[in-house]
């Protein structure tokens, strides 16, 4: 079966692509990550400052300037002040809310990864102290008593010795 060429020709109409191409719900990680930015933005001091100069400056306008310019006028309880602020309120407590559902989602795989290196961990320790067991049982077998460090540490300079002296003629011999 022959695969349709990608050359453009100009007797058919163009595929689509770019903005109609896309499905029309954005993908759940987008918008997870937008969430996620949103709350971020909104923890920070600087919004906080710059909701407090918005504020301000909004009663300020609409209490002391003449009541021509006044939009939101204080007679009325500044009722389109309250409405964008609960407008806000009512998209942000979703959104840090998805955001946090994310980060816990983040937590949970990371603690279970932990938990699964830790059990690795204890296995490779439970592991190298079953090795050690062994090889002192196998050094007092050979020695007929029990060895301790000092005895072990000897033994293993010796060892050490027998292989630099080994080392050594063999780079003599192929001298």
């Amino acid at each position: 079966m022959a695969r349709p060429s990608r050359q453009m020709t100009l007797d058919a109409p163009r595929g689509r692509t770019g903005m109609l191409g896309r499905s029309p719900q954005p993908s759940q990680d987008r918008f997870g990550r937008f969430s996620e930015a949103f709350a971020r933005g909104m923890g920070t001091s600087s919004f906080l400052i710059g909701m407090t100069v918005f504020v301000v400056v909004w009663l300020a306008w609409n209490t002391f300037l003449p009541p021509q310019y006044q939009f939101d006028p204080r007679a009325q309880n500044f009722t389109l002040l309250t409405l964008i602020l609960s407008l806000q309120a009512s998209y942000a407590a979703p959104l840090i809310l998805l955001a946090q559902n994310r980060q816990d989602d983040r937590d949970r795989v990371q603690i279970e990864q932990d938990r699964q290196r830790a059990e690795r961990n204890l296995a490779d320790t439970e592991y190298l102290a079953r090795e050690v067991v062994a090889l002192r049982m196998a050094m007092t077998e050979l020695t007929g008593e029990v060895l301790s460090r000092d005895a072990l540490r000897q033994e293993l300079k010796a060892l050490l010795e027998q292989l630099d002296a080994r080392a050594d003629q063999q780079a003599d011999a192929s001298s």
